[in-house]
């Protein structure tokens, strides 16, 4: 069997981005490793129906900066401001440190993969048909000119006895 090749791992630094731009010497490297996880796990967790596509973070001595991605950046920043002050406020509570929050508009959410993964994983959720909630994401995403679109269900789709 051929070996698999991680496709972020593989993209970043050529086409893809990094995730979090910081340098760190040995003795604060894990520390800000786990900040960042924990920054990337309550932020998934609270904006959760914002459609979160990508979380980037910078750090600059004891600032830290998050670019936010979303699908329906008003969900975060609520009427006038009033949301986005409560997730900062939850962010700095957990890490301690300074934080800005920058929320960027995802422009086409239905080309983006994570996107059309969490709404396919939502319509299975809402005891959807498997086969009409993958069959109209791609519909979707196909007429958005996306050069093409791959997608993969497994479990025990429609409560099945044996998983497909």
């Amino acid at each position: 069997m051929g070996q698999k090749v991680n496709p972020h791992g593989l993209r970043v630094g050529v086409i893809k981005d990094w995730d979090s731009k910081w340098y760190a010497d040995k003795t604060s490297y894990g520390d800000n490793l786990v900040e960042d996880y924990k920054i990337r796990k309550l932020l998934k967790k609270m904006l959760y129906q914002a459609g979160i596509a990508r979380l980037e973070i910078e750090r600059a001595s004891a600032k830290i900066r998050i670019n936010i991605h979303a699908a329906k950046p008003g969900l975060i920043i609520g009427r006038q401001g009033s949301e986005i002050e409560k997730v900062k406020a939850a962010v700095e509570k957990a890490i301690g440190k300074e934080v800005s929050l920058n929320i960027v508009e995802v422009k086409q959410p239905d080309t983006n993969a994570q996107l059309v993964a969490e709404n396919i994983a939502a319509q299975l959720e809402k005891r959807t048909s498997f086969r009409r909630a993958m069959k109209q994401a791609m519909q979707r995403t196909m007429k958005l000119n996306a050069k093409g679109i791959k997608t993969l269900c497994s479990g025990r789709l429609g409560g099945a006895e044996i998983a497909r």
